[in-house]
């Protein structure tokens, strides 16, 4: 499977390829670095979730929007989630 074209979410690993897509900061502006679903107004939307539960989130819209095997969609977040800005401390 050929990956999506980015930028990706630094967050979760959604392609954001529309302006919709990008979450925003605290005076409203876009952020380049997150996506709607994970940063509004200048915060996350869920900063307590761990990296686990975001591949186990990621992968189960995966499976479910995007018609990907468990297996598959598990190999390319864990791959992937952990390198991105977010979790890569």
């Amino acid at each position: 499977m050929e990956m999506p074209k980015g930028p990706f979410c630094q967050s979760c690993s959604m392609p954001m390829n529309v302006p919709d897509c990008f979450g925003t900061n605290v005076d409203g502006t876009q952020n380049d670095y997150y996506c709607c679903h994970c940063f509004y107004n200048g915060e996350f939307t869920n900063p307590n979730i761990t990296l686990e539960e975001m591949i186990d989130l990621v992968v189960s819209i995966m499976v479910e929007n995007v018609k990907m095997s468990e297996e598959q969609a598990r190999q390319i977040s864990e791959s992937f989630i952990p390198t991105l800005k977010r979790w890569n401390k």
